[in-house]
């Protein structure tokens, strides 16, 4: 299968018709053919009018045939074999190594929401049995269970060329729930892309989809992206990337008539604090946990550690010097593409030459678009002092943040904007209030907590939650990653007294889904 710099609109292969791009290796600096094009105004609205069209049949597929659709497009892109790891590591500069396991990633969430599909959980079907006889007022008939919202676009990230792209988690989440998808990929990475996206195109054809299910499209520029976003056939958006391109998105979004949701992963530093027993046990076993965290993928992960908070003590003396063995020599790899590389070393710089920062350690660059890492320190009163210190630097950059005491590192979290991760490193021995101080302050401020690990790897599973309050994401409710990512693109529908004929199969007497229930607040 070939990369032939193609667009797919409701099943067909079409060219843009807008500009001329090119791929470009970051580690070279150097563009490769095919080019691209983006897509006219016209071919992205042809692609919302097919959505529209697709949404009356798709929304009716059972879960049975969509679990099939989700294994078969998974089942296509573990087929491209090396073509699709080959042609990654030349758009992204990332490690063979790292795309294989992120295509496992990608298809294995693919097939976990197949399985979610075959359970019916996802429906939370809850009934309510009439009770004529009630009194002073009989109880009707009441069923509620979940529909999907409608079309949604899709947002590839440049970070994940795979589980956040094509057929990452916003996609596979959004078709499970019934919702025909319209991806804009990135430009980082549109090889891939096309590589992906005739995978979907080809499961769409094959389980006998309406072609309208899935369409891909490039932009040159960013008014194709608010275009889709305003017109009237979409009903949701999922997105990952900068504070600032969400934010206009999410401006778009209730701009619109009949505003609608934006489901945006946007920034987050993931505050890590080291408690002083677990930091004196072991000073130097966390500065290498660290660094290998900090500088995994250039650092261009959304749960990079880029806030440790600790307290003065030989043990975090020994920590920074192992910190400074590790990442004085290193080079964290080569970024993505040369635009966050700019975005890196402007950032990190600012942060360098601020009058209250002292630096640890700073890395080497060693190629172009290489990310130098660095590793600066801040005491607990310029932080609280100085708001432009909370500013995330995305890349291979952290900040130690010097602590009087456990309450100030209360004080500091309690400041601190919305956030993915919050980590805790604690000891046995390490005060136990002090310890549950933390942990309550962290669970108003971040999605996922944990202990004793750095919060780098995201488990894709029934459980996690890969969200968090404002600005990590938009919505702190929901979460990206995981079965409940579902719950982001259907609503809740009451059917009151409706008689059985009419009522949605999940809802029937005779269960003919076999989907677990609630019946009068009892597991059927």
């Amino acid at each position: 299968m070939s990369v032939n710099g193609v667009m797919f609109i409701a099943g067909e292969e079409v060219n843009g018709q807008t500009g001329q791009m090119y791929s470009i290796n970051p580690a070279t600096a150097l563009p490769f053919s095919p080019p691209f094009a983006g897509a006219s105004s016209e071919q992205a609205m042809a692609a919302c009018i097919e959505a529209d069209k697709a949404f009356g049949s798709y929304r009716h597929t059972s879960p049975k045939h969509r679990a099939r659709f989700l294994r078969k497009i998974a089942e296509n892109i573990m087929s491209l074999g090396d073509e699709l790891i080959e042609r990654g590591t030349l758009e992204t500069g990332l490690p063979l190594a790292r795309l294989v396991g992120e295509r496992g990633r990608t298809c294995s969430q693919l097939n976990l929401f197949a399985d979610v599909l075959e359970s019916g959980s996802w429906q939370d079907v809850r009934i309510d049995s009439a009770l004529p006889d009630r009194s002073p007022l009989p109880r009707p008939y009441l069923g509620m269970t979940k529909q999907p919202l409608g079309p949604v676009v899709v947002f590839g990230s440049s970070n994940f060329p795979l589980a956040f792209s094509v057929a990452g988690g916003d996609t596979a989440s959004a078709l499970a729930a019934g919702c025909p998808v319209i991806v804009k990929g990135h430009q980082a990475h549109m090889g891939v892309s096309e590589l992906v996206g005739r995978c979907i195109a080809e499961a769409v054809k094959s389980c006998e989809l309406h072609p309208g299910t899935f369409s891909l499209v490039f932009a040159n520029g960013n008014s194709i992206a608010h275009e889709l976003v305003a017109h009237p056939s979409v009903k949701a958006i999922g997105f990952t990337g900068s504070q600032a391109a969400g934010l206009a998105l999410m401006q778009t979004a209730q701009s619109r008539r009949e505003p609608i949701p934006v489901y945006a992963e946007m920034s987050s530093i993931n505050p890590v604090v080291l408690m002083p027993k677990a930091l004196e046990a072991d000073p130097e076993g966390l500065a290498n946990q660290f660094a290998a965290s900090l500088t995994m993928g250039a650092g261009q992960f959304c749960t990079n550690p880029g806030l440790i908070l600790a307290t003065p003590s030989p043990s975090l003396s020994l920590f920074i010097e192992q910190v400074k063995l590790q990442l004085t020599d290193c080079s964290a790899g080569t970024m993505l593409t040369s635009n966050i590389f700019k975005n890196y070393d402007s950032a990190r710089n600012t942060m360098m030459g601020h009058s209250k920062v002292n630096v640890i350690v700073e890395g080497k660059a060693d190629s172009p678009n290489s990310c130098q890492p660095a590793f600066i320190e801040v005491s607990s009163r310029a932080f609280l002092e100085d708001e432009s210190l909370h500013a995330e630097v995305f890349g291979a950059f952290s900040m130690l943040v010097t602590c009087k005491n456990t309450t100030d590192m209360i004080q500091v979290i309690k400041r601190l904007e919305g956030q993915l991760t919050g980590t805790v490193h604690a000891d046995s021995d390490d005060d136990t209030e002090c310890v549950h101080g933390i942990v309550s302050a962290m669970e108003l401020k971040v999605g996922r907590i944990l202990f004793n690990g750095f919060p780098t790897g995201v488990e894709v599973s029934s459980a996690m939650v890969h969200g968090g309050p404002y600005p990590s994401t938009s919505n702190s409710q929901t979460t990206s990653v995981g079965t409940l990512a579902i719950d982001r693109f259907v609503r809740p529908v009451c059917y009151q007294n409706v008689p059985e004929a009419f009522l949605p199969d999940e809802l029937k007497a005779d269960n003919p889904l076999n989907v677990s229930r609630t019946i009068d607040g009892k597991p059927e």
